[in-house]
C-alpha cells in the first residue's frame, strides 16, 4: 500500500485530504512537526508527499530542496499561490506537479496515481534511514548530513547499512564481514579495521563524531 504524507499546515485541508486518499486505498498522514520536516519524512517513509508553500518556520520551497537531498519521492506542490512564478520556482526547487487551491479531488487522485505508476513501476521504492540527522538512503547508497552528501565507498555503505538497520543493538565483527565479503572463508580481520577507521575518519570531517563505538569485544554499535 503506498503511503502519502501531508505537509499541510491547515488541519481542515489535511484533514480532508487524508480522509480523500484513505478512501482511495492509500495510507495517509499529516505532518506535525513543522520545525523538522526531513524527521516526519523518515519516520513514516512515504511513497508520495503533498507539499504546501506556506508553511510555519520555513516555507514549501526551503522543504522541497531540503527532501530532494535525500529522496526521489515525488512531491506535489498544493497551493492557492499559483501563479507562473510560484509554479518555475516549485519545480526548479525539485517539484514533480503543482496543483492550484481549490482543487478538484478527482484530478488530485488522478495525478498521484499517475506519478506512482511512473516512480515505483520502474525505479521501486527508495527507503531513508534517519539517525542523529543523518540520513542514509538505502535506494541509491548515500549518506546525507546537514544538507550535505557525504561520499562512501561501497564497503562504507554496507558497513553503515548493517549498524543503521541494527541501532542500538551490537554488530559483532563476523556479521560485518559476511555482510562486507559475503563469504565465511578466512578473511583478514584488519581490514575490516581499516575500513572502519577511514569510515570514522569521513564522518568525523563531516560532524558526525563518534557516530560508530566500539564495543571491546562485541564489535560495533550505533547507539
Amino acid at each position: 500500500m503506498y503511503r502519502i504524507l501531508i505537509i499541510e499546515d491547515d488541519i481542515k485541508i489535511a484533514g480532508a485530504v487524508r480522509d480523500i486518499a484513505v478512501s482511495w486505498g492509500f495510507e495517509a498522514r499529516a505532518a506535525e512537526d513543522f520545525r523538522d520536516i526531513l524527521s516526519e519524512f523518515a519516520s513514516y517513509q512515504p511513497h508520495i508527499i503533498l507539499l504546501d508553500i506556506g508553511l510555519p518556520f520555513y516555507n514549501g520551497y526551503h522543504w522541497c530542496a531540503e527532501l530532494r537531498k535525500i529522496t526521489k519521492a515525488p512531491i506535489i506542490f498544493i497551493s492557492s499561490a499559483s501563479d507562473n512564478m510560484n509554479i518555475v520556482m516549485a519545480m526548479n526547487m525539485g517539484a514533480d506537479d503543482f496543483i492550484a487551491k481549490p482543487f478538484d479531488t478527482d484530478v488530485l487522485i488522478a495525478k498521484i496515481q499517475a506519478l506512482l505508476r511512473r516512480t515505483y513501476d520502474f525505479a521501486g521504492s527508495m527507503n531513508v534511514i534517519e539517525h542523529r540527522g543523518a540520513f542514509l538512503n538505502t535506494g541509491d547508497g548515500t549518506l546525507t548530513y546537514e544538507g550535505e552528501q557525504i561520499p562512501l565507498t561501497k564497503n562504507e555503505y554496507k558497513i553503515l547499512q548493517c549498524l543503521f538497520e541494527n541501532r542500538g543493538r551490537v554488530v559483532s565483527r563476523e556479521r560485518l564481514m559476511e555482510r562486507l565479503w559475503k563469504t565465511r572463508e578466512y578473511v583478514d580481520e584488519n581490514t575490516l579495521t581499516v575500513n572502519i577507521n577511514r569510515l570514522r575518519k569521513k564522518l568525523d570531517a563531516a560532524g558526525l563524531c563518534d557516530l560508530i563505538t566500539t564495543k571491546v569485544g562485541s564489535g560495533y554499535i550505533i547507539e
